[in-house]
């Protein structure tokens, strides 16, 4: 039996040139090439390695058909068209349309309509709102001044401001100093103290949500994990406790 320590490529023979001792030479060589195979497999799976892919051989397809077409072809089902493609930005909420002309028309040309191309852009700046509060001196000699409407936010800050700087400081861990030039590269006229006092105060409703979510899991939980991680405070060693 003839034994290969290694694939062997043969060169192309030519049908008409392969003798009855040539293809029995070539069947041998095939069925030692799958035993290599097989073993080099084997090898593998006891070494604890991936097995081997299976690739499916690259072949030529004829023009206008696909391998869904082939497929249905070897069923005996009838070639299935492909629907027309939908534009992934059909569902796109689209703020601005601009009409764009061709230069240069001819005279006696046709026009045809609009074809779509839909730019995907990302606006981020400053938008302040000035609120004319009335003021009004009563027949008793009281003034009064309209108060700021609930939607203007918390203080000289919007909610869409103060929602991104939590949003950049918690979640994206954003530093401090870099947020901080990031507001002021947009134009907002913000110092670094009113920035951490947007970062730490009036967030009671967030702790109250907090602990509504954690008393929720310690009471729906089937089991609680604890773990400790080293603290230092005040130049004496400590540690810090904590569940989820």
């Amino acid at each position: 039996m003839l034994t290969l320590p290694f694939k062997l490529k043969l060169p192309a023979i030519a049908e008409s040139e392969q003798t009855p001792l040539v293809r029995s030479l070539l069947h041998s060589i095939a069925e030692q090439q799958e035993q290599i195979q097989g073993l080099e497999d084997e090898v593998r799976r006891l070494k604890g390695g991936p097995p081997r892919p299976q690739l499916k051989p690259n072949t030529l397809e004829p023009a206008g058909q696909s391998g869904t077409e082939d497929a249905g072809a070897a069923e005996g089902d009838a070639p299935r068209r492909r629907g027309r493609r939908r534009a992934k930005t059909a569902e796109l909420t689209i703020h601005t349309t601009e009409c764009v002309p061709v230069t240069g028309v001819p005279a006696g040309s046709e026009f045809k309509g609009y074809r779509r191309f839909v730019v995907q852009d990302l606006e981020i700046r400053a938008h302040n709102t000035c609120y004319l509060l009335e003021q009004w001196r009563f027949p008793n000699g009281d003034y009064v001044t309209a108060p700021v409407p609930p939607t203007a936010g918390n203080g000289h800050y919007g909610s869409t401001l103060i929602s991104y700087v939590l949003y950049q400081y918690y979640h994206a861990h954003v530093t401090q100093p870099v947020l901080l030039a990031q507001l002021h590269d947009w134009g907002i006229e913000i110092s670094a103290g009113q920035r951490n006092q947007l970062l730490t105060e009036d967030h009671e409703p967030f702790h109250q949500e907090k602990a509504v979510i954690k008393a929720a899991g310690l009471a729906t939980s089937t089991y609680i994990q604890a773990a400790d991680t080293g603290a230092r405070h005040q130049g004496r060693n400590g540690y810090c406790t904590y569940y989820w």
